[in-house]
């Protein structure tokens, strides 16, 4: 018996070795991780358990019979993360450069599977060449059958993917259809087609980086939610996304113990707004000061940086944080904001967790850029996913809500539950001077008219009681209280129960 052990010992250490240690050193010296130390790092200490470490492919063309390593270029399995189940793969460029076979691919299927199954999140780690090209249209039928998976998947179980090396071709398709893609700077990229196709067909000369690395993708397309320094800072980042997470959209998210009081008042967040209305203000302080202890997981931060979005906690259970940024564009929505805290928004209402939106914002980014671009839908993205969420949603305007912004923002009209604003606030279809010119364009050459009406527009519309008057404000509030507000409304919304009408899908404007 003990023969016996020893050999598949023996073959689990022939597995456990990949592409051999040659080629792990190799890793290694490009400042990466291999494939097993990643899940290691990813998951709670001795939690993997490993599924097909012996599968080998089944290709016999180009000699290929003669190459067979077991495991086939991927790793999966599960584990947990403090302590919850979380399904993985990872990619193993140290055999066959990571290539998708349909062997590997099978792997990964049996992986998704389990996770829709079970009700778990699965995390993807990309390493890979694309397509392994010896196996023709069977690598392009294991890019679907895995692409099928993330689309059934999506919407009921979170889908994260980490690019941590090489990911092209038909590999790219399976994190875009996921929730989340964080990259790492200087080792990752990504793209469909690669810098000698594109020099062939359009003779545009690339580099790696600059055709789909993390800088591009972080903050110029938005392809990827954020970007990190190295592999080890990307894994621990993931546990703790993870932790703000539900398992599955039939659970809840956890509920972390707590060491911040509700009724913290912070008085700071009285004088956060300038005298002058033109004046910028950091929108992540009032975040950081309303959520438990300051913790905030930042979704995309260096994208779109006029919408601020991500995770904290309020009472220890997790609310996603949607809020213009005065900082960036005074906070304008653009093409890109839309875009990204739509997506967002729509993760949460899968996923049953609350949105919580600060609201500064001066209306929609003008300019043929953004006309040509597709604004009008780009824009109605937002408006569409903030009106059909059915998840608690607590609104706060701080200074400007201006035009179909405002509604945009979660209003009333769009469902909000309950709808703040600080004294500051400002609800008009457009600022004073604007408004003032236009309804009064025959007195234009008297400026002392001209600066009555401002100010008379201003008392009358520039702020919060108008609105509060209609019942589109359910409370104007003090500044120092926002926390205990907001946590008193989402307390009260806990057992709260709303149905959009039955339909297929919805046709959401892409």
């Amino acid at each position: 018996m003990q023969d016996v052990i020893d050999a598949l010992e023996a073959r689990r250490e022939v597995a456990r070795q990949g592409g051999g240690a040659a080629r792990i050193e190799k890793q290694h010296e490009k400042g990466k991780l291999s494939a097993r130390e990643r899940v290691a790092v990813l998951l709670d200490e001795n939690s993997f358990e490993e599924f097909d470490m012996f599968v080998e492919h089944q290709c016999a063309d180009f000699g290929m019979e003669e190459q067979k390593i077991p495991g086939d270029g991927v790793i999966t399995g599960q584990g947990t993360i403090n302590g919850r189940l979380v399904y993985v793969f990872s990619k193993d460029f140290t055999v066959f450069g990571g290539s998708l076979s349909k062997a590997h691919a099978a792997k990964i299927v049996k992986v998704q599977q389990a996770a829709a199954r079970n009700g778990a999140p699965v995390v993807g780690i990309f390493d890979a060449g694309g397509a392994r090209i010896q196996e023709g249209v069977d690598s392009l039928a294991g890019y679907a059958d895995i692409f099928m998976e993330n689309v059934l998947s999506s919407g009921v179980i979170p889908q994260i993917s980490v690019i941590m090396g090489p990911c092209a071709g038909g590999d790219v398709y399976s994190p875009a259809l996921t929730d989340f893609i964080f990259m790492v700077k200087d080792t990752s990229y990504m793209y469909v087609t690669g810098p000698d196709v594109v020099k062939t067909v359009t003779n545009e000369e690339v580099t790696h980086e600059t055709l789909g690395g993390a800088s591009v993708h972080a903050n110029k397309s938005g392809v990827v939610d954020g970007a990190f320094e190295n592999d080890i800072e990307a894994l621990t980042q993931m546990r703790r996304l993870i932790d703000f997470l539900p398992l599955s959209n039939r659970e809840e998210a956890p509920v972390r113990p707590v060491h911040d009081t509700v009724d913290r008042v912070e008085s700071s967040l009285d004088t956060l707004i300038p005298p002058n209305p033109n004046t910028p203000y950091d929108m992540k302080e009032l975040i950081t000061k309303v959520a438990d202890e300051g913790d905030f997981f930042e979704i995309s931060p260096n994208f779109g940086a006029n919408i601020i979005c991500g995770f904290g906690r309020i009472e220890g259970s997790t609310v996603g944080f949607v809020a213009n940024q005065p900082m960036t564009l005074a906070g304008v929505l653009d093409i890109d904001a839309s875009r990204k805290a739509a997506r967002f928004v729509r993760f949460c209402d899968c996923f049953n967790i609350p949105v919580v939106t600060f609201v500064d914002v001066p209306g929609f980014m003008p300019g043929t850029k953004q006309e040509y671009g597709g604004l009008i839908k780009h824009g109605a993205k937002l408006l569409f996913a903030y009106a059909e969420a059915t998840v608690p949603k607590v609104t706060v305007i701080t200074r400007k809500a201006y035009g179909g912004a405002y509604d945009v923002m979660s209003s009333k009209h769009l469902r909000g539950d309950v709808n703040y604003a600080w004294p500051t606030a400002e609800i008009a279809v457009m600022g004073a001077k604007g408004a003032v010119e236009i309804i009064y364009r025959k007195e234009l050459g008297d400026p002392e008219k001209i600066a009555a009406r401002t100010k008379e527009y201003e008392d009358n519309f520039a702020n919060p009681y108008v609105a509060a008057r209609k019942g589109y404000i359910d409370d104007i509030i003090m500044p120092h209280s926002t926390r205990k507000r907001i946590a008193k409304s989402l307390r009260t919304l806990r057992t709260k129960q709303l149905e959009n009408p039955w339909k297929k899908h919805d046709n959401i404007p892409l």
